[in-house]
């Protein structure tokens, strides 16, 4: 049953919509004041909302104005007896589904009432189908360092503080930041994320600023950049600390103005967008090294929020294992006496023991394979030791773990770790040859190789190749 909320300060109207919307099978509660109307508003469960203009204490426009901001999707009816064209335009621009004249017209009422409900149903069906795509994985622990992460969470998602997460890689600090985003009132509104090391510098502007056609070469048509894209709602803007410093002069502008232009345009773009960035760098030591602007470190860390590595919470690691074991063996069909995987104790008890390098995704990446190659039903420790390696099993880090040398694959691989050994090997001894074709000239190279130079650069720079 939906539910309305009237809010008038003359009691025959009240009674009188009431008895009406009552009659068609809406469950309806009524407020006298702009305050009271407002208070029921943010506390009950409506659905819609029919909001008289002239009221005691506080207007009907501030009570709509206070509404929308509170609660985003919630849908305004509007009703004057002293209506005109121009308020019912500043209505609906300020938010309102639509305009009615006193004296009302019931049968209006009840038809455009339909339709803002029918409005008002699309909208939650289309935010809980975003949720279930969104949402891939929760933020799942009881540790006290996750505890403090939801209060955290639920404390700042509805206000528009900058924040910034800190973590190593493969802890969550997305997921963070996409349940700070669904929490807000922002949440039906876009979650634009950037992945900030990606981007070489030459594109950053472009990517996160828009361009118009022909601005440079191979802009063939014009584009929205990634703030026009958030705009309402939230950005993203992962690996924050591995910008240049003239990228960063460029985002600090934005987001102190929330304002920028598109490359090739003087035109001035507005938006409102909520920013939330991560790192996996201590941004404070980065200053202090001048590789990180110190005003945009202040202008983006006024919420900081640390995401603790999978070491630092190795408690967790149980309930962790089994929601992944779970949600990967979900979609398979168990025959007759056949039930869902679990872990046996043992096995529990190597997973602790491991130091997990690569936090949460590695683990996730595990048990994900464990649930598609393992035909046990409680997995052993010697499943989980084989899965895992050995050395990893024995907590011997993989940066001690003997590697292949450059041109000298081995024979074998038998676990996750030399596998991903096997891929840097092969890149590595590909990229040189590259390399050498070109007389080690990184454009060139990169331009035979259909990547980005800086791409490139950061990939020979991960892997160790000596630029000769």
């Amino acid at each position: 049953m939906n539910k309305i909320l009237i809010i008038d300060d003359e009691e025959n109207i009240r009674e009188v919509l009431s008895g009406i919307l009552e009659d068609e099978g809406y469950s309806v509660d009524s407020a006298k004041d702009g305050h009271e109307g407002l208070q029921k508003a943010e506390s009950g469960d409506f659905d819609l909302v029919i909001l008289d203009v002239w009221l005691p204490g506080m207007g009907g426009m501030e009570v709509l104005d206070k509404i929308k901001k509170a609660i985003l999707d919630l849908e305004v009816i509007v009703i004057s007896g002293h209506g005109n064209i121009d308020m019912a335009v500043k209505a609906v621009k300020r938010g309102a589904f639509d305009f009615l004249e006193k004296p009302l017209s019931l049968d209006k009422v009840i038809t455009v009432v339909k339709n803002a409900l029918k409005l008002e149903h699309l909208k939650k069906e289309n935010k809980k189908l975003k949720e279930s795509l969104f949402l891939a994985d929760t933020i799942t622990g009881s540790t006290h360092q996750i505890e403090k992460i939801r209060k955290t969470i639920s404390q700042v998602a509805r206000s528009d503080a900058s924040i910034m997460i800190f973590g190593e890689n493969g802890t969550g600090k997305e997921l963070v930041a996409r349940e700070i985003h669904r929490q807000s009132s922002r949440s039906i509104q876009p979650f634009v994320e950037v992945n900030c090391a990606s981007i070489p510098d030459s594109l950053i502007e472009s990517e996160l600023f828009g361009h118009e056609k022909g601005s440079f070469t191979g802009a063939v048509a014009g584009r929205k950049g990634k703030f026009e894209l958030a705009d309402k709602g939230t950005i993203f803007l992962d690996e924050i600390a591995d910008m240049s410093l003239n990228a960063q002069a460029k985002v600090l502008r934005a987001v102190q103005e929330m304002r920028f232009s598109r490359v090739g345009s003087e035109k001035s773009t507005q938006v409102d967008v909520r920013i939330i960035c991560a790192t996996n760098k201590d941004v404070a030591a980065e200053v202090k090294a001048g590789r990180f602007r110190e005003d945009l470190y202040f202008r983006l860390n006024v919420i900081p929020i640390n995401v603790p590595s999978l070491r630092e919470r190795k408690e967790d690691i149980p309930q962790l294992a089994t929601y992944f074991l779970k949600k990967y063996s979900s979609g398979k069909q168990y025959g007759a006496g056949e039930t869902e995987k679990t872990i046996s104790e043992e096995g529990y008890a190597i997973l602790k023991q491991y130091s997990w390098p690569g936090n949460i995704r590695e683990l996730k990446n595990v048990l994900q394979r464990i649930s598609v190659m393992s035909d046990e039903t409680v997995i052993s420790s010697e499943t989980i030791k084989y899965y895992l390696d050995e050395a990893q099993a024995d907590n011997i880090p993989r940066e001690n773990a003997e590697k292949p040398e450059p041109g000298k694959f081995p024979i074998y691989f038998d676990s996750e770790s030399a596998l991903n050994d096997a891929k840097d090997l092969f890149e590595m001894n590909f990229i040189i040859k590259k390399l050498e074709k070109n007389d080690y000239n990184i454009a060139k190279t990169a331009k035979e190789m259909g990547v980005y130079p800086g791409n490139l650069n950061q990939k020979i720079k991960k892997l160790g190749i000596d630029i000769k």
